[in-house]
């Protein structure tokens, strides 16, 4: 639904620029607009994945290197059931990761050396799970999706402003010479041009939301233990570190947010993640520390992790 909302404001928007230079062809507009998202589609499909990790600069974790890294992907792999995805690293000191690809087949992890050193074995496994979590989602591919849109809508807009500024086309005089329906239907097509493009970011930041929640929540049905993501998003909250090779561009990808010295711990419709505490609070009252947390109930003790005096597991 999200996507077909997206798609039908873009060929608004791309309909309503050429009918304003061309009106006797407005629709091929659309027509192409429709025409570079396949494209782009079929491009994301085939190079993506490759064109994001040369971007971060990661490079493909070893066994030799990173043999906890790999174990605990074969681990989550199985419990998501879906294939092995890919597992890179990158060189640098700030906690983070995230998941790229367009779908299971191609999916691939990334972890910064900052993440593999502070987490412990069950954090590390909760942050694998809310990645495993995003490529067996679809995630990727939504928010692919919904980037791409905006990208093009960002584009019609300033070619419309320049081209408008300096005279370009003959909207203008049509406008001043038509009569009030021709000047109603020019200023029409100026308010969707202008406000589709925040309407749409808008609108993709809520969904990137939305899925960091839903992702939190797959990755503790996933490991049956919603405590140790919110560990690790704790120890990923107080890091202050900024990664190094984060951009706009790839920020929504991270589990958190890489922008740290720029980022506010708000909630607003331009947050391309939801408040960090927030998602703790949530992880909290589903795991066994987090009960009665919402009732002011006292915190009972963890069980033991040597399991309990029969034998069985804690």
């Amino acid at each position: 639904m999200l996507t077909l909302i997206m798609a039908l404001l873009l060929a608004a928007v791309a309909g309503g620029f050429m009918f304003y230079y061309v009106p006797d062809f407005w629709y091929l507009g659309s027509i192409a607009s429709f025409v570079v998202c396949l494209i782009y589609f079929l491009m994301m499909g085939r190079s993506g994945r490759g064109w994001i990790l040369r971007l971060v600069r990661a490079r493909e974790a070893t066994p030799e290197e990173n043999q906890m890294l790999m174990n605990v992907g074969h681990e989550m792999s199985i419990a998501a059931g879906i294939p092995m995805p890919k597992l890179y690293v990158i060189e640098d000191d700030s906690p983070n990761a995230f998941a790229t690809g367009w779908d299971p087949k191609s999916g691939a992890i990334v972890f910064t050396t900052g993440m593999l050193k502070k987490l412990n074995r069950q954090e590390l496994q909760g942050v694998m799970a809310h990645e495993m979590a995003h490529i067996r989602n679809y995630d990727i591919r939504l928010l692919m999706t919904l980037a791409l849109t905006v990208g093009l809508l960002v584009l019609i807009r300033d070619i419309f402003w320049r081209s408008h500024w300096y005279g370009f086309g003959g909207g203008r005089s049509r406008s001043r010479g038509g009569g009030g329906g021709q000047g109603a239907i020019t200023i029409l097509i100026f308010v969707l041009v202008f406000l589709a493009p925040v309407f749409a970011l808008m609108l993709k930041f809520a969904v990137s939301r939305k899925r960091e929640y839903l992702a939190d929540a797959t990755a503790a049905q996933l490991t049956r233990y919603p405590d140790g993501l919110a560990d690790a998003l704790e120890k990923l909250a107080a890091d202050k570190t900024p990664l190094k090779g984060a951009s706009t561009a790839t920020a929504h990808l991270f589990i958190v947010n890489p922008l740290k010295k720029r980022a506010k711990e708000t909630s607003n419709v331009f947050s391309t993640h939801p408040p960090i505490r927030r998602r703790i609070h949530r992880l909290r009252t589903m795991g066994f520390r987090g009960h009665g947390l919402d009732e002011g109930l006292p915190m009972p003790e963890p069980p033991s992790v040597h399991g309990s005096p029969s034998g069985e597991g804690g």
